[in-house]
């Protein structure tokens, strides 16, 4: 049996027309619904990138007792359990934080990778001499301007490439068995960025300043620049569709629908002036960050053409792609296999937990939403880790000098674990930290806060009985305001 997982970064779900998006091309992810099953109910469970691949490898939620970091020593992964077991696993990703401090532990799971250099702000060419900086609105980053003078041509572009050593792999292998690849693009990522060629598709006028890379900030812009950068999205999206059908080209013109299963995920969503914000992490999760897509074909089953509502998760995925290959799932994965949702949409679970460390806790049934806010003073709050480090750097020595040692968490194998003092989120400030409650049948939008005491308290026990399920340290309740587990 075979795998291949296309992955993109920041993947909008409402901005496809597989979930009812009226004005962006993409045709192959028309087509693509064809022949899959599609998940409308399928959820984030850590934000963002690197927590979100934490889940991939682990099946279980990282939010709760750390942020973004490494692959622990005491943690499952997907990847190692296949090496383990004669499934060959290959790597192709432009997604440059796999490289960083807080992610470079994850690539090393696979059997073999291929690192895309260029994209967003990676530290590619070097220019000693600053680059020429344009009238812009939102952001715009020193190595990104340097990196984009690269990419003048289509084959250039770090999604083109990435798509390339994919194809390839799959040119080599596609007559081989018992292989899993994962074409894992940066892509829809900001800054959007594209060649002429796919911002032609949109024959949008804009005669403005610069606009690719909005700040995660409240939309301050005009109209004309909001329409902007959201053509400018969609354009990248269509570059995104391009790619995805020269995947679907090549099972058809190799007859791999058989025997090989395609899942197509994103970690996330991204606002485009929804709720008149730009990005993800400062503001609450709405839907447009947290409901996103989910395309799986298990050749097994050979169910296409079909729409799935059961509740899912990706903490689900590595469970799914283990059962494909007919490995034990370890214990500590809390994700389950999707095969059944797939077969009859039996449902999976009653509730799904998703957050970012030292934000929002968040908690849905599928019909209502619950965000449950912090204290004002979002403490206490500590990192429980074994692999001290941050996005770009390790931890400092002021933040260690705090370090006490912790028993062993359920899931660290009987390792005692460090505990490090965390003053919360970057950029989060106490008017952003506000519990609200959303029905998304009646308001499917999330533009009306209820106010329904006896619905809260329904969500609070479905929040408390996962975050126990998780091994959530004490503190995360008292944070938030819950008392010990079970209390309100």
């Amino acid at each position: 049996m075979k795998a291949i997982m296309v992955m993109y970064d920041s993947l909008n779900r409402h901005m496809l027309p597989n979930h009812g998006c009226d004005w962006t091309l993409a045709p192959n992810f028309t087509r693509l619904a064809e022949r899959v099953v599609t998940f409308d109910n399928h959820y984030v469970g850590s934000m963002p990138c690197m927590p979100a691949r934490r889940e991939l490898h682990t099946g279980r939620y990282n939010f709760l007792h750390r942020s973004w970091g490494p692959h622990e020593p005491f943690d499952d992964s997907t990847f190692m359990e296949m090496k383990r077991n004669d499934i060959y696993s290959h790597l192709v990703s432009d997604h440059y934080h796999y490289w960083e401090d807080g992610g470079s532990t994850y690539h090393h799971r696979y059997s073999s990778w291929v690192n895309v250099r260029g994209q967003e702000g990676d530290h590619w060419k070097g220019h000693v001499a600053d680059p020429d900086v344009p009238e812009h609105y939102g952001r715009l980053a020193r190595h990104f301007l340097v990196n984009r003078q690269y990419m003048t041509e289509e084959h250039l572009t770090p999604q083109a490439q990435t798509f390339a050593e994919g194809l390839e792999f799959l040119e080599t292998n596609h007559g081989e068995d018992n292989w899993y690849l994962q074409i894992e693009t940066f892509d829809p990522h900001e800054p959007f960025f594209t060649l002429k060629q796919w911002k032609d598709k949109y024959n949008h006028e804009w005669d403005g300043p610069e606009f690719e890379w909005p700040n995660y900030e409240r939309v301050t812009e005009d109209p004309d620049a909001q329409e902007y950068l959201r053509y400018q999205y969609a354009a990248l999206l269509t570059q995104c569709d391009h790619y995805l059908g020269k995947v679907i080209d090549f099972m058809d013109d190799h007859n791999m629908w058989d025997d090989t299963m395609l899942m197509v995920v994103t970690d996330h969503g991204f606002l485009l002036g929804e709720h008149e914000w730009w990005g993800k992490m400062r503001m609450p999760w709405y839907n447009e960050i947290a409901h996103i897509p989910l395309f799986i074909w298990d050749p097994r089953l050979g169910v296409q053409g079909e729409r799935r509502a059961s509740l899912t998760q990706t903490i689900d995925l590595g469970p799914t792609i283990l059962d494909f290959f007919d490995l034990d799932i370890p214990g500590d994965m809390q994700g389950s296999p999707l095969r059944a949702v797939m077969d009859d949409d039996t449902p999976h679970r009653q509730a799904a937990l998703f957050g970012m460390f030292g934000g929002h806790v968040n908690v849905t049934d599928g019909r209502y939403i619950y965000m449950r806010a912090p204290d004002p003073g979002n403490s206490p709050l500590y990192h429980y880790t074994l692999m001290p480090s941050h996005l770009r750097r390790p931890f400092s020595t002021d933040e260690l000098r705090h370090m006490t040692w912790h028993a062993p968490l359920s899931f660290s194998k009987d390792c005692p674990v460090m505990r490090i003092p965390s003053s919360g989120p970057v950029g989060r400030s106490p008017d952003l930290f506000e519990t609200r409650l959303f029905d998304l049948e009646n308001d499917p939008e999330q533009n009306h806060p209820l106010d329904d005491s006896a619905l809260e308290r329904q969500m609070i026990d479905k929040m408390v009985q996962v975050m126990a399920g998780n091994d959530a340290p004490a503190e995360q309740y008292e944070r938030l305001g819950l008392g010990a587990p079970g209390g309100r």
